[in-house]
């Protein structure tokens, strides 16, 4: 039995998210699993979402619930979890098979090398840093992740040196070990063609996908619309195609 885990607070996301992302995970993992949902508010989920409260704040000087929530999970007893858990953001689209998010790199802590632009790409300025939309811990054994953060909570909050919450992540789990690139990929710089193409030509799923994950907006949902963004190069013509893949 291996986990899979998300989080829900606030009003950005409602149920419907959480049920998108379990129903996709059940379409898509063929091993046995138990869907997690940390959230605020549990209503609407579906029965076989078992959901976890949020926990309370460590310590975070900022309005709690914060993003930081994603180290206090790794503490050990939280919603006694144990094992190979798969963290997944409320905000991506299953396009493929997850068992190999559990058989690659076994024990390790596993997450998405973070995209840079095509510039910083090209010139091999890509920072040791992932990003949390896709992580894998083992439950019950990365409290020495969570300690960091509590001796070092400051500097987690500090944006001058971490300037996200998965900056903070990585640093604290250490040693992390990056997900293919083909499996995980970000509609923004994966999908969406370069500007001005994006205004001509529509985004297509890339091959050998199998995460696509819509960090900052688009969200799915727009995506599918098309979104107009606040500059041209952010604009992107509709993808119906998304929702064969995000989808109740």
């Amino acid at each position: 039995m291996v986990n899979v885990l998300c989080l829900k607070w606030g009003d950005r996301y409602n149920a419907d998210y959480v049920n998108i992302l379990h129903r996709a995970v059940r379409r898509n993992l063929a091993r046995p699993f138990q869907f997690y949902c940390c959230t605020d508010n549990g209503a609407g989920l579906d029965d076989e979402v078992r959901v976890i409260p949020f926990p309370d704040n460590p310590g975070v000087k900022r309005a709690w619930p914060d993003i930081l929530v994603k180290l206090a999970v790794l503490r050990n007893g939280f919603g006694d979890l144990t094992g190979p858990t798969l963290f997944l953001d409320l905000d991506v689209a299953i396009t493929g098979s997850l068992d190999v998010f559990f058989d690659h790199a076994p024990g390790r802590f596993c997450i998405i090398h973070n995209w840079v632009n095509w510039r910083k790409a090209l010139l091999g300025r890509r920072p040791a840093v992932g990003n949390s939309s896709v992580f894998r811990f083992e439950a019950g054994q990365s409290d020495y992740a969570y300690q960091t953060f509590l001796r070092e909570m400051a500097r987690a909050e500090n944006r001058a040196e971490f300037n996200t919450e998965q900056a903070f992540l990585t640093y604290a789990m250490g040693d992390p070990v990056w997900w293919p690139d083909e499996w995980v990929r970000s509609y923004k710089w994966n999908c969406r063609p370069a500007f001005p193409l994006n205004l001509v030509r529509p985004p297509a799923l890339p091959e050998h996908c199998r995460i696509l994950v819509f960090h900052g907006r688009p969200d799915p949902d727009e995506a599918i619309r098309g979104f107009p963004g606040r500059k041209l190069h952010h604009r992107t013509l509709p993808a119906p195609w998304i929702a064969d893949y995000w989808k109740l």
